[in-house]
Order: C-alpha cells, then structure tokens, then sequence
C-alpha cells in the first residue's frame, strides 16, 4: 500500500505540469489573437494582398464571409480556439499556405541559433566568473564590469557594432548570414553577448559564496585540488540558479532573434513572426507564437530535470 502513497506527489507534480501548459498555450492564444486585431488595418485587405491592391467592395465582403471576419470578435476567437486544439494552424493571409508546415520549415534555423547562443553563453558566462572569483579584488571589479556592460547591449546595437568590425574594418565574417559555419558566427554572437553578462551575474556571487564554504574546505582537506574542488563542487553549487533560469534565457533568445534574423537576413521565425505583423496575416502570427511558447514550455521542462540532476536536494525533496 505503500507505493500508491508515494506516486501520488508524482501524479501531482505532472498533473501541475500538464495544466500549467495547457494554461500557458490558452494565454498565448488568447493575447496574441487580441493584439494583433488591435494593429490598424483591415485583415480582408491583408487577404487580397494588402491596401495598395485596390480591392473592391464586394470582393472584400466575399472574403470577410468566406474567413469569418464579418462574426463577432467572440466567435471568431471561440473559432480560433477550437482550430488550435484541433492541431489546425490555419492558412496564411499572405502566402496562401498552410501555417504548420511554414513554421516547421522556420523552426530549425532558429533553434540552432538560440540553441548555439545559450551554449556559448554559458561558456563565456563561465569563463568570465572563474576568471574573476580567482583573479583577486581587480579581476572582480573588471568582470563584474564586463558583464554588467555586456548585459545592458541591445541587440540591435549589437549587431551593428559586429558587423562594423568583422566584415567592414577586419572583412573576415560575412554581414548577412550564409550557409555554413562562417554566417552563423555574428548572429550568435549577438545573442550570446548579452545573457552571458546576464549569467555571470548570477553566477559570481554564489560561487564566491560556495569556494568560502565548509564542503569546499572538507574537499581540500581530503587532499583534492584547487581545480577539482572549483569545477567538482564550487561551480556545480553556483550554476544551480542559472541553470534554473536557462528556460527563460531560451526564450529571450528566441524573442531576440526576431532582431538578430532581421538585421543579417537570416531565414528563421524571427524574420517569419515580423513579415507577418506587417502584414497583419493573423494565422503565420499565431502559429509562430504557438510554436515558440510549446519550445519554451519544453525547454522549461529539460531545465527543471538539468537541476534536479546538478541539485541533489531538489531529488530528496
């Protein structure tokens, strides 16, 4: 009898889980299908290839029936609703495709990119809080500099800056993204630059706390070495709040690619989700932020096991 006990807070945990998403999808939805009908324009002109193409009365009309955009905002939104739960993306306004296999074929790019960013922030954040913790009172001071600079950067400016340098001044990386390694270069970079300053924030001052405390000192004690001991037991201790914190930091990354894929014309989400507000094509809208809010729900889930397996007290509790 005792083992029904014990998958009970189990079930829980995974019931939590599933309505959590099942919410967070529901409220993606619903803001999502009210901002865009707040942007100025007609959608039936979107439909018709926008307000230069002079459509006519009747035509309009016929197109407001035949979408539903002549029924109340309620219906269309309870219509909308029950398209999403059915799987159905919907076609686009614009292109006259179908929304799911657009976004599919958007979606790969885009997870390299913030996939290849989060990896290289998280070494340079690393990199950059080891360097500082173990440098004396100046290397602080320069590293608790350095990131605070690299976190405030847009990624605008950001990229901007990369491309002066790199491809006007220096000419060694291209300035739009290229198929291949070399393209991939300075939009990742202008992703990483930022949550690395933002992740070395957080990890500095736990793993200063860390190489101050009893279990660092036993380490030592049975004869470990300063290395072992930082990278074993100091910096495992430290990262355990940031790595908490990487769902998140995955997607602002995401978000922050709707700029990078814009300003190095690089094809990805980004680039799709800002033709189709311009264009006010409702459905390529919706079904970016449905995709991107299901990769952040998973990415929040492979965070949550990464710290039960850094954390062993998350695992007895």
């Amino acid at each position: 009898m005792a083992e029904p006990v014990r998958r009970t807070p189990a079930l829980r945990r995974l019931a939590a889980r599933l309505g959590g998403a099942v919410f967070v999808l529901w409220a993606v939805a619903t803001l999502t299908f009210f901002a865009v009908r707040l942007i100025p324009g007609d959608p039936a002109e979107a439909i018709l290839g926008g307000p230069g193409s002079q459509a006519s009365a009747e035509a309009l009309a016929s197109v407001r029936a035949e979408y539903g955009l002549d029924q109340p905002i309620l219906v269309q939104y309870l219509a909308q609703l029950g398209r999403l739960a059915g799987g159905d993306l919907g076609r686009s306004y614009a292109l006259k495709l179908d929304v799911g296999p657009l976004v599919l074929s958007q979606l790969g790019g885009t997870l390299v990119l913030a996939g290849l960013a989060l990896a290289l922030a998280w070494l340079i954040a690393l990199a950059l809080a080891t360097w500082s913790t173990r440098g004396g009172r100046i290397a602080a001071r320069v590293g608790s500099g350095l990131e605070i600079v690299a976190a405030s950067l847009p990624h605008f400016w950001l990229a901007t800056a990369l491309i002066v340098l790199f491809s006007i001044w220096l000419g060694v990386l291209p300035p739009i993204s290229t198929p291949g390694p070399a393209g991939l270069v300075l939009p990742v970079l202008t992703l990483a630059l930022p949550l690395a300053g933002f992740l070395g924030q957080i990890i500095r001052e736990p793993l200063l706390t860390a190489l101050e405390s009893p279990f660092v000192l036993s380490a030592l004690a049975r004869g470990e070495s300063a290395r072992g001991v930082r990278w074993n037991h100091a910096i495992r201790h430290a990262a355990i709040p940031a790595i908490s914190l990487s769902g998140w930091a995955f997607g602002s990354l995401i978000s922050g690619a709707v700029v990078v894929e814009t300003v190095f014309a690089r094809p990805g989400l980004g680039r799709t989700l800002l033709n189709a507000v311009t264009v006010r094509d409702v459905p390529v809208v919706i079904g970016v932020v449905m995709v991107v809010a299901v990769a952040y729900i998973l990415m929040t889930l492979l965070t949550d096991a990464a710290t039960r397996i850094a954390d062993p007290r998350t695992r007895a509790r």
